[in-house]
């Protein structure tokens, strides 16, 4: 994985809204009228009080994804969620858990936010804390990243129950620029690249951290 952190980025995921809507019944009761001795009498209906209607739910629109681009940063960036399967101690939980840190690691680029990041990141990932201050580094000032995706649609996990375990990731990263306040230029782009690491990961404490990572030379 490379991680230009003078030169970074991210990458997202969507929102969703489900409304419901619910339904009356109306029941028809019926009463006797009365007349002169010897009449008939006739069974009218009553009229039925109209039922209130039941409003719909309006669903809240969900705010547009914009990219950044050198008229500014990326806007309405949807924050990573942890799959369920990556809280289990399992080889499918260590898998989903190495791919959501790249996804908090693309979003921290795109967003300038570390925190997702650094929740997942041991306190001895010294690769990880370089990337971390490498984005803030690559934000500050009013500057910001464009492009710089991450992707990792291939891993390979090594995973031993109670003890460190290890996943082969291909990373891909698209071209990253980092734009300077007026919108130019902060430095030559970084192209795109294609590597791979490997990604240490311990379960402790019921979770999953990431505590060491490097390059695949």
């Amino acid at each position: 994985m490379t991680s230009h952190i003078t030169s970074t980025t991210s990458r997202r995921s969507r929102l969703h809204l489900v409304a419901a809507v619910a339904a009356s019944v109306l029941l028809l009761t019926g009463c006797n009228s009365g007349g002169d001795p010897g009449g008939t009498s006739s069974a009218l209906p009553s009229q039925a009080a109209s039922p209130s209607a039941t409003p719909t739910p309006t669903p809240t629109p969900t705010a547009a994804y914009v990219p950044a681009s050198a008229s500014g940063p990326a806007q309405n960036v949807p924050v990573p969620v942890l799959p369920e399967v990556a809280k289990t101690e399992t080889k499918e939980g260590l898998e989903a858990f190495v791919s959501y840190w790249y996804s908090t690691l693309s979003y921290a680029y795109e967003t300038g936010d570390t925190k997702p990041l650094e929740g997942v990141s041991g306190p001895n990932c010294v690769f990880c804390a370089g990337l971390r201050d490498g984005v803030a580094a690559a934000w500050k000032d009013g500057r910001w990243v464009s492009g710089g995706i991450i992707e990792t649609p291939r891993l390979e996990p090594r995973f031993t129950s109670g003890a460190p375990s290890y996943v082969t990731v291909q990373v891909l990263q698209k071209q990253t620029e980092i734009r300077k306040a007026d919108g130019s230029l902060y430095q030559e782009p970084s192209k795109a690249t294609n590597a791979a690491s490997q990604a240490t990961a311990t379960f402790d404490g019921g979770r999953w951290v990431l505590t060491d990572l490097g390059l695949i030379r």
